[in-house]
């Protein structure tokens, strides 16, 4: 909310406005289907002479699907909160940094997108209330982004919901857990993440 009744006080935060209730992740989007589409391409893969690059076209087919279904669910998390995956992740990178506040160019290169997408997130978080950009005190051409009282209150309970709903909730065993990120891991690390 951007204003309250005058006299009343501040309008209630985001945070504060955020449903106490446990929200309702894991339904599937559609009903189960009866096969694995993705086993059956690969199967299509082979059974069409492409047997060197069914298991890739599998893994990578795999992965994004994968991708698709957390998504959906921390996006499902997050909507009570008003805030998308893209601006959640620049309030905890905030709340993790010393100070709180963190330059523009820096939060872009830390969450690996460009620039244009990091100002359009601060856009929506600072209208919002959740952020404010400061000048830079020794870098006249800097930008700094800090976590604002809302925001910090705010990325307290969507983590404490993403933990219980998604992160400790992943559908994997905890071995499952390690070996996907490690073998993502390797992945990354050959593309030049880091």
């Amino acid at each position: 909310m951007t204003g309250g009744r005058p006299g009343c006080g501040p309008a209630p935060t985001i945070a504060a406005m955020a449903p106490a209730r446990k929200p309702t992740t894991r339904q599937p989007p559609t009903p189960r289907l009866a096969s694995d589409p993705i086993a059956e391409a690969q199967r299509q893969w082979s059974a069409h002479g492409w047997e060197g690059a069914s298991d890739g076209m599998a893994a990578v087919t795999s992965i994004m699907r994968a991708h698709q279904i957390y998504l959906a669910r921390v996006e499902a998390v997050l909507r009570p909160f008003d805030v998308s995956f893209a601006r959640y992740e620049v309030l905890m990178l905030l709340y993790f940094s010393k100070r709180g506040a963190l330059p523009m160019r820096t939060i872009g290169s830390r969450l690996q997108v460009h620039q244009t997408s990091v100002t359009n997130a601060v856009d929506r978080l600072e209208a919002a209330r959740l952020v404010r950009r400061l000048p830079h005190p020794t870098d006249r051409r800097a930008t700094l982004v800090e976590l604002a009282p809302a925001g910090r209150g705010l990325a307290e309970k969507a983590t404490a919901a993403l933990n219980d709903e998604v992160f400790t909730d992943t559908g994997l065993s905890a071995r499952g857990v390690n070996d996907i990120v490690r073998t993502i891991g390797q992945l990354r690390r050959g593309a030049g993440d880091f």
